[in-house]
């Protein structure tokens, strides 16, 4: 029954994979997603309302970590538009800004995954990285 389950679980991911590979919105918008949850658990750590688990604090930065480093691939010209997307046009119009933002967050989060050690040094991190995050989709992202 679990192998079943895991099975049928790895097979919804591969497809929701597949699936994405092509489509670069849907792939951009997988990856924020990923970051989103990340931000919820780092946010609950952040305001005590879940214990800190270094962890899970390490996951997080890692998943970041993940979206950083392969996010440049999911903006081509091809995808402007399509997909519900809420990315702004001032990506293409400022792609040099839009890159070097993402160059800038991966090394704040490379310096973070070194740095955090506990909730205190979590918490100066984690700031630094949602800001960035928060200064970004005020510039390149749409309001829905």
């Amino acid at each position: 029954m679990i192998r079943t389950l895991l099975a049928c679980a790895a097979l919804a991911v591969g497809v929701t994979a597949v699936l994405a590979q092509g489509d670069p919105v849907a792939e951009r918008k997988q990856i924020m997603k990923g970051v989103g949850a990340a931000t919820r658990t780092g946010t609950q750590f952040v305001k005590g309302e879940a214990p800190f688990d270094l962890a899970k604090a390490k996951e997080i930065l890692q998943v970041y970590a993940n979206a950083a480093g392969k996010v440049h691939e999911y903006f081509p010209d091809t995808s402007k538009t399509g997909g519900e997307t809420t990315a702004s046009p001032k990506i293409w119009e400022n792609q040099a800004d839009f890159r070097a933002r993402f160059d800038a967050w991966e090394k704040d989060i490379e310096k973070a995954k070194a740095e955090t050690n506990d909730l205190e040094t979590f918490k100066a991190n984690f700031t630094t990285l949602t800001k960035a995050c928060g200064s970004c989709h005020q510039t390149y992202r749409t309001k829905t």
